[in-house]
């Protein structure tokens, strides 16, 4: 009988610990989303310190310590994420556009690929599989990839904007100014420039 009870009061303590590291976590990310990214962190950081292998606090801290610029400490925790859910396409993204901004394009391609392998994954891992090849200079390869978050998501104007960028750099001047003006109407504003300087 004793057993049972320590049991049950051991499963209670561990409901109300999950419990209270989601308010926490849903703190954070309130102020996440009203871009307090410091005041968020000190929420992720409050909930990690009791759970560290808490997943969305990981992974939204990461997000947090990305948008202030610190990609290192945001790498770490995208990673600690992975370890935790290597499934998941969404740090899977994240790590590869980590990977990216800190001009790792072989990292960022890894990544990416892994995430276009996860059945259903979404046209944003084929878009950022492209923007990694895309700077290893393979445009045949970033070229089918941006074709095919297109494909998935006909309204993606970023990734009409570098598909039509590329092929502008490969002359293909004609339908790579088609694609900056589909970019254009889908309100991606780089697009504008690309415009007046490249299709007149």
């Amino acid at each position: 009988m004793k057993v049972k009870i320590w049991v049950f009061a051991s499963l209670i303590g561990m409901m109300l610990m999950s419990s209270c590291s989601e308010n926490i976590s849903n703190k954070g990310d309130a102020l996440f989303s009203q871009k307090q990214y410091e005041e968020a962190l000190a929420e992720y950081d409050r909930v990690l310190k009791n759970n560290p292998k808490y997943f969305k606090g990981l992974y939204n801290r990461g997000r947090a310590y990305e948008e202030l610029g610190e990609f290192k400490k945001a790498e770490k925790d995208f990673l600690a994420a992975f370890a935790i859910d290597s499934k998941n396409t969404q740090v899977m993204m994240s790590l590869s556009n980590i990977y990216q901004k800190q001009k790792n394009h072989n990292s960022a391609l890894l990544y990416a690929d892994y995430a276009v392998q996860v059945p259903g994954a979404p046209a944003m891992a084929y878009f950022l599989k492209g923007r990694a090849l895309h700077q290893i200079g393979n445009t045949g390869e970033a070229m089918k990839e941006y074709s095919a978050a297109i494909q998935m998501d006909k309204n993606f104007g970023q990734a009409y904007y570098y598909r039509g960028m590329l092929k502008i750099a490969t002359d293909k001047k004609k339908s790579g100014c088609e694609d900056i003006k589909a970019a254009l109407k889908l309100d991606f504003k780089e697009a504008q420039m690309a415009l007046e300087k490249y299709c007149k």
